[in-house]
């Protein structure tokens, strides 16, 4: 078959390092973490050397904090540093741009906003192809290999817009993809959906956990006959348990969940062994930590970013807006990166009780459906705080519950959390972001 040396040549042409770096990054894999981890300290000394010659900010911040480069030699070191906020970056936008920007090869991209506060940056063309490597390697934890047959379900966040260009349609040929927009998904198009999977066959799906969710009832309720794929690549949104069961049920195959921040550079993808996702530490330095910054061993806290390639625009400390649970302990599988168990979520899916207290969104939402009778009626939800004292369950289903299971759900709740009250909406079709995704989570209060 011709697909792989294809696949190869497209991205050789883009970057002749392409290949070599990701033949590396098979066999990195299976280093210990301490081996991985003095890999990655050797190019984080780099970044800091290059920051401190050549980016206005950091050399401000370093000589304001009494820090010269010697000082930042190992991740732990990396503590001596504050946390970099989207605000900041924004705030000091010209003081971002190294003093050698011009000689570079870069992209310039936005994130899609999805914490309130979209973001310029800057991606060199080297991290921008370690990325895809990186990607590669993921997906090969669920079997992928270079050039199998997979289709993309997502928006703009992965590169899917509604209306495709040709040079969309031959770059997809080249990597023997499809992309299916996430945008506008009605009956009718998730019809098409099924057409063109059955004809195409991919081994593999992957795209916005919800956008496959919800393709994976019409297919159900429809009950329609689709292609069994491989493997199921989730990514861009938190995968709930309910969601991965639906999924793995309709299209009969393994799912696996994926995490990744191009602004970040950070990533991690999920094993046969689900005992969480895998951390990758060739392209950044990713660290849990509490609220002020100090390195968790395991347990939630905060995901920051210290990018470790991307010197057209380097993020140290980056706040990526996203808690992630660190595990204690490697995987059976015998790779030895550090785990999350979970991607918590965003710290705006945060939500509060009228007497201030926190309480994580995903929890509440687990606790409601824990609670129904019959949570099968259930398509899709999405929970929304006005205000401290309300919160709004808005709920797409296939018939309506009893008022007293309603009202029996509100009292458990009002019960649990110190009095905070919710109302339940039957709704036609949820709401999406600009990038094509569902939102479980909406705090709309300004903490």
């Amino acid at each position: 078959m011709l697909h792989k040396p294809l696949f190869i040549l497209a991205h050789q042409i883009g970057d002749r390092n392409f290949y070599p770096t990701y033949k590396r990054l098979l066999a990195n894999q299976w280093q210990s973490y301490a081996r991985q981890k003095e890999s990655q300290e050797i190019q984080l000394r780099k970044m800091v050397d290059f920051v401190w010659e050549n980016v206005p900010y950091y050399h401000k911040l370093f000589r304001e904090l009494g820090i010269v480069p010697a000082d930042i030699r190992q991740v732990e070191d990396l503590e001596k540093l504050p946390i970099l906020t989207k605000e900041i970056i924004k705030k000091n936008w010209e003081d971002f741009k190294p003093k050698n920007l011009r000689s570079m090869k870069y992209y310039e991209r936005s994130t899609g906003g999805s914490t309130g506060v979209p973001l310029k940056y800057r991606i060199s063309k080297y991290d921008r192809f370690l990325s895809g490597a990186l990607l590669y390697r993921g997906w090969g934890y669920g079997g992928y290999s270079l050039g199998d047959k997979i289709v993309f379900l997502a928006g703009s966040s992965l590169d899917i817009h509604p209306k495709s260009t040709l040079y969309d349609r031959i770059v997809q040929k080249t990597r023997n993809s499809i992309k299916l927009s996430a945008f506008d998904m009605d009956a009718n198009t998730m019809n098409e959906f099924v057409d063109i999977l059955n004809s195409f066959e991919p081994k593999f799906i992957r795209g916005y956990a919800s956008s496959i969710y919800l393709f994976a009832n019409h297919i159900e309720k429809n009950g329609l006959r689709i292609c069994s794929p491989k493997s199921v690549f989730t990514t861009a949104e938190k995968l709930y348990p309910h969601m991965r069961k639906k999924i793995s049920s309709v299209f009969n195959c393994d799912v696996f969940d994926g995490y990744g921040l191009n602004d970040g550079g950070v990533s991690a993808y999920e094993c046969r062994q689900h005992s969480g996702l895998h951390i990758d530490t060739e392209r950044s330095v990713m660290e849990i930590t509490s609220d002020e910054g100090k390195q968790l061993d395991y347990g939630t806290g905060k995901i920051l970013a210290t990018t470790l390639h991307n010197f057209a625009m380097p993020l140290i400390r980056y706040d990526t807006g996203d808690l992630g649970v660190l595990k204690s302990g490697i995987c059976s599988c015998g790779r030895g990166s550090k785990l999350l168990s979970e991607i918590v979520g965003r710290d705006k899916e945060m939500l509060m009780s009228p007497t201030g207290k926190y309480i994580h969104g995903a929890a509440l939402y687990n606790d409601i459906v824990s609670e129904m009778k019959n949570a099968n009626n259930l398509v899709e939800c999405q929970i929304i705080q006005t205000c401290k004292e309300l919160i709004i369950f808005n709920m797409v289903c296939k018939k309506q519950f009893e008022d007293g299971e309603l009202e029996h759900l509100r009292h458990l709740i009002k019960r649990k959390n110190d009095g905070l009250d919710v109302q339940f909406k039957y709704v036609n079709k949820l709401s999406k972001t600009n990038a094509g995704k569902h939102k479980f989570i909406i705090s709309e209060l300004d903490t």
